[in-house]
């Protein structure tokens, strides 16, 4: 591609980068934090293609005097083809990824340093799944005992139809993304579909059983209600970087 084609993609794709950061599109690629270094890499691209585009159109003044030919050699069309995932990156916004990608993957649960109190309350206490399950699981449910708690995450089911209540944990992007899951016990509703986003109030319950993938704890849930909800506006959980 020639210089002028260059900058023209340069453009497009800072563009892209800008839109994907003024909206909520960059949360299905990267974790919330990056924002800032998303919009100031758009920026970035941007700038670069205008100065190429600025330099370009000064040399081309300077040389029009000693150009005795008139003519320039064109190159393949083909590379333009460059500029359609960019338009798909604008148009097309890929699902968050959910319980295929969830039930193919071993639970990512890790043990946190330490667990802090939990606030007193009469109603039921809203905390993260990725929460819940490293208190559960290391922490064998001390800080969770006698407490009603509510979670939120999508449904997954595996082979045999059990139902899981999973969050995805990032890293850093939707790329290495990695699933947390519950099991889900007590008062469960008779039909589940797969990537449903649920709120659950329930009770600790010691039991576990291990992932089938990679052999990690799963701890359980005993529901006592469960409500569909809609998903939220950042589908990934990001507890562990935060």
């Amino acid at each position: 591609m020639n210089r002028q084609a260059q900058s023209a993609v340069l453009f497009l794709l800072g563009a892209a980068l800008l839109h994907a950061g003024l909206t909520d599109l960059y949360l299905r690629y990267v974790k919330a934090g990056l924002r800032p270094m998303l919009l100031a890499s758009g920026a970035v691209l941007i700038a670069a293609a205008l100065a190429t585009t600025w330099y370009e159109w000064r040399r081309g003044r300077a040389d029009r005097p000693n150009d005795d030919h008139g003519h320039a050699h064109r190159e393949p069309r083909v590379s333009w083809l460059l500029v359609l995932p960019l338009f798909a990156l604008i148009l097309v916004a890929p699902p968050a990824l959910g319980s295929y990608s969830a039930m193919h993957t071993g639970t990512a649960l890790q043990q946190s340093y330490g667990y802090p109190a939990l606030p007193a309350a009469d109603r039921p206490l809203r905390i993260t799944l990725a929460d819940y399950a490293s208190r559960a699981v290391y922490d064998h449910g001390r800080s969770l005992r006698g407490r009603q708690i509510r979670i939120t995450g999508f449904v997954a089911l595996d082979r045999s139809g059990a139902p899981y209540l999973v969050r995805m944990a990032l890293n850093c992007c939707a790329a290495d993304a990695q699933p947390v899951k519950i099991g889900l016990a007590g008062r469960i509703p008779p039909v589940l579909q797969p990537d449903t986003w649920l709120e659950v109030t329930g009770t600790y319950t010691p039991r576990q059983t291990k992932d089938p993938v990679n052999h990690g704890p799963i701890p359980f849930l005993k529901v006592t209600r469960a409500a569909p909800v809609h998903a939220p506006h950042d589908p990934y959980d990001e507890t562990w970087n935060t």
